[in-house]
Order: C-alpha cells, then sequence, then structure tokens
C-alpha cells in the first residue's frame, strides 16, 4: 500500500478555484485506481502554515523538537511515497502559502542531508505532480521564461530527490475569448487518464 500526500494551496472551494477542479478529479481517478492506498489531504490554509519564526529556521532532526508542527509536516511529507501539488500560478509563481509549507519540510536530516560530495536527498524513487492552471499560456512561448513556480517545485523536488515530477496545467484561462470550460474540461481527462498509472 501506497501513501499519497495531497497537498493544497488555494483560499478558494473546490468548486471556485480551477485548480483544485481539475486536482479533486485528478484524486478520485487515482483512489479509484489504487483503492488500497491511503491519501492524506493538507490543505495549507487550514493548516495556517505560516513563515518560520528566528527559532524554527535552526531546526534539525536533531534538535529534539518533534512537537513543533513543521517537524510533524517535514516527517509527514517524507513518509509519503506520492505527492500531487494542487497550486495555482500567482503572479508568475506559486501562492506564498506553499514557499512557506516548502520551507517547514526542508530540514536537514529528514528530508535532505550534506555529505562530502554535497547535499543529498532522501526522498529518491518517490514521484510528484504538480497540478495548476495559468491566467496565460506560460509553457512555450515568448512567455514561458516568465514561469517560476513550476520551475522551482521542479527544482525543490529534485533536491530533495523527487525526480519523477510531472505537470498538468490549464492554460490561458484569463485570456479573452478562449472557452475556459472547454480548457478545463480537457484539462481533467488528462488528469483523469494520468491518475490511473500514477
Amino acid at each position: 500500500m501506497a501513501s499519497l500526500l495531497y497537498i493544497k494551496a488555494n483560499p478558494k472551494s473546490d468548486r471556485d478555484s480551477r485548480t483544485f477542479q481539475i486536482s479533486e478529479r485528478f484524486v478520485a481517478a487515482y483512489k479509484a485506481s489504487h483503492p488500497g492506498d491511503e491519501i492524506i489531504t493538507l490543505n495549507l490554509y487550514r493548516e495556517n502554515i505560516r513563515p518560520l519564526t528566528g527559532e524554527e529556521v535552526t531546526l534539525t532532526h536533531q534538535s529534539g523538537k518533534e512537537d513543533y508542527p513543521m517537524i510533524r509536516y517535514a516527517r509527514q511529507f517524507h513518509n509519503a511515497d506520492k505527492y500531487v501539488i494542487a497550486a495555482p500560478m500567482w503572479n508568475l509563481s506559486i501562492p506564498s502559502i506553499l514557499k512557506a509549507y516548502i520551507d517547514c519540510i526542508m530540514i536537514v536530516g529528514i528530508n535532505f542531508r550534506y555529505t562530502e560530495q554535497g547535499p543529498q536527498g532522501l526522498c529518491a524513487g518517490k514521484k510528484a505532480v504538480h497540478i495548476t492552471s495559468r491566467g496565460g499560456n506560460y509553457s512555450e512561448g515568448p512567455y514561458a521564461a516568465y514561469e517560476m513556480g513550476d520551475r522551482y517545485l521542479r527544482t525543490v523536488f529534485g533536491f530533495l530527490g523527487i525526480t519523477d515530477f510531472g505537470t498538468i496545467a490549464a492554460e490561458s484561462l484569463d485570456v479573452q475569448g478562449m472557452d475556459v470550460k472547454a480548457i478545463v474540461d480537457r484539462t481533467i481527462k488528462d488528469a483523469e487518464a494520468r491518475a490511473k498509472p500514477f
């Protein structure tokens, strides 16, 4: 049995968030195809994730602070086998609450370590998918260089040893004249298809 950590980074409801409309269908399709797997949903806004304090910045797995939320988040992340990150593109990147969460899980000795050869991720062999929605087209063309959210997540997860990283993106949703419902529906079908073998 595998464990899937479903990380939600949007204050909107499942109905109002175009990202969640897609990610919820991905997770439902995954559950149908993997009925024995455990799915843990982590809604970052409900968790009230916040920036680290001065004390928390220095925490490691040897700090003896197991009751700190960031230690619990880091261990929860480490114990998962698969990750679904549902986060829209905001201002060319990710919602700041997701960055705050990543700061929580980047703990030396839990999800990565330093060696004589340099940093080493401790989450190798796992897989992740970032499900997102974007107002414009940032996956190709002249604005591709402006996309920094998916690129950042892919880099951070790679640092942790997770190189099997996919992206499902609904794009051009705020471009005048585009059929938004058709774009979302098409992306949902893609998400459901990709969830089955995930």
